[in-house]
């Protein structure tokens, strides 16, 4: 396995962490306008949390996933295994994105809920593909694999009363 040192490289981490903000950045724009207006007006249920919690908790998830990204990337070798894990990763963080997307700015509940449950098993995936590289790397996951899980449960009520 390539780059056994132990100082950071920081260029590589900085690149990996700009990608995931920009995702959440980028994917703001899409919830931030919606939220007092089309979320606001539709039935939740009892344990939806407030909607200023979900920037803090996104900005955690995404700064963990940058830095599990960057634990797998300082293990890398030239195998098509570590091609298949980068795949996963981009994967996932393209399925993150898209589900912003569909549900704020199409306002598409139902079909949000398909591209969550495709997240998630991107995420199993990720984790999976990434311990093969750091389990660090893979645990760091951990956090993100659980709100996501909660997300799906939250828009599956959220579908179900709204429909």
């Amino acid at each position: 396995m390539a780059n056994q040192n132990k100082d950071i490289q920081w260029r590589a981490f900085i690149i990996l962490l700009a990608i995931n903000v920009a995702i959440g950045v980028i994917a703001s724009l899409f919830t931030r306008p919606e939220i007092h207006g089309w979320y606001a007006a539709l039935q939740k249920p009892s344990f939806n949390p407030p909607p200023w919690l979900f920037g803090p908790v996104w900005t955690i998830v995404y700064v963990l996933i940058a830095i599990a990204a960057y634990h797998v990337w300082r293990h890398r070798n030239d195998t098509g295994e570590f091609k298949a894990a980068a795949m996963i990763y981009f994967l996932q963080l393209a399925l993150n994105f898209t589900w912003s997307i569909v549900f704020f700015g199409m306002h598409q509940i139902f079909w949000a809920l398909m591209v969550i449950l495709a997240l998630l098993a991107s995420i199993i995936l990720n984790m999976v593909w990434f311990s093969r590289f750091s389990r660090t790397g893979a645990w760091l996951l951990l956090p993100y694999l659980l709100w996501v899980s909660f997300a799906s449960v939250l828009n599956l009520n959220i579908y179900l009363l709204n429909r």
